[in-house]
């Protein structure tokens, strides 16, 4: 356990761009040979649009990276934070702990919350307006979303008292979940309903994808299921029934054009069906 602590006290920049590369690339080529869905798309087209909005995430992560490691800092030094205000205990209880909080904060309660507050989801609807859930979708967000995001873990980082190597760990747990979930992969019904008591599976953020209320509205986990567990927001649909998109914005025009995609949050909101 130090070592991994270790490691994540001073992963490189390098290492945390090749995870983030390296899973886009293992995904891809799973979701290929075992298809969930057998999608008739240009994939590259799909793939550059989605890639050029990871990219614009990770120029917005990297370039407010120093926030991050201010807000850690003052909450040891401080003795700020659930973490901070809890007994001895074991190091991996303690990052267990650290690691369900932060997911809680940083991206249950943020995703959550975009969906509840009309002027995030103009910004959030984008990752939902894609018609072909893959691996590359995982970081389908508006520039504008991924300073959102941002404020979250901040949020999640004071409130929780997180070490600097913990939120590495938590970050980089995310990227890995967030391209597994969102891969077009298909496993084992049993399997997957299994995980899912644990983890979130693939087959539970695709019921999340659904393109129509209430199934939109469920399971907004990232890492672990265990909030919406515990909040009555998980819900399950059969793939075969699983539509993807938003029934706002369904054509290719709307959903599949990157000059479109950047101005939505500032079009006119429309509003989404109820059933």
């Amino acid at each position: 356990m130090n070592e991994i602590i270790s490691y994540f006290s001073t992963i490189p920049s390098s290492h945390r761009s090749l995870i983030l590369v390296g899973g886009i690339a293992i995904f891809w080529l799973i979701e290929n040979a075992f298809p969930l869905f057998k999608f008739t798309y240009k994939k590259w087209h799909h793939a550059g649009i989605n890639l050029f909005l990871t990219f614009t995430t990770i120029l917005i992560n990297f370039s407010l990276a120093f926030i991050l490691l201010k807000t850690s800092d003052w909450t040891i030094a401080n003795d700020f934070g659930v973490l901070q205000w809890l007994p001895p205990m074991p190091l991996w209880l303690y990052t267990i702990i650290g690691l369900l909080l932060l997911d809680l904060i940083g991206a249950y309660l943020a995703h959550f919350t975009e969906h509840k507050v009309k002027f995030l989801w103009r910004f959030h609807l984008i990752h939902h307006s894609d018609t072909w859930i893959d691996t590359t979708s995982g970081n389908r967000h508006h520039p504008g979303e991924s300073i959102i995001r941002f404020m979250f873990t901040i949020l999640g980082i004071l409130m929780v008292g997180s070490p600097m190597w913990m939120v590495f760990m938590y970050q980089t747990i995310s990227v890995v979940s967030t391209q597994f979930t969102h891969a077009n992969i298909a496993l084992p019904k049993k399997i997957d309903a299994f995980l899912s008591y644990f983890i979130v599976s693939p087959n539970m953020h695709k019921v999340h994808h659904h393109y129509k209320l209430p199934y939109t509205d469920s399971n907004y986990g990232n890492i672990f299921s265990i909030w919406d567990r515990i909040f009555g927001t998980f819900m399950y649909l059969p793939k075969e029934e699983i539509v993807y998109g938003i029934d706002t914005y369904m054509k290719p025009e709307e959903n599949n054009r990157l000059n479109n995609l950047l101005k939505i949050p500032f079009q006119e909101l429309r509003s989404p069906e109820n059933s």
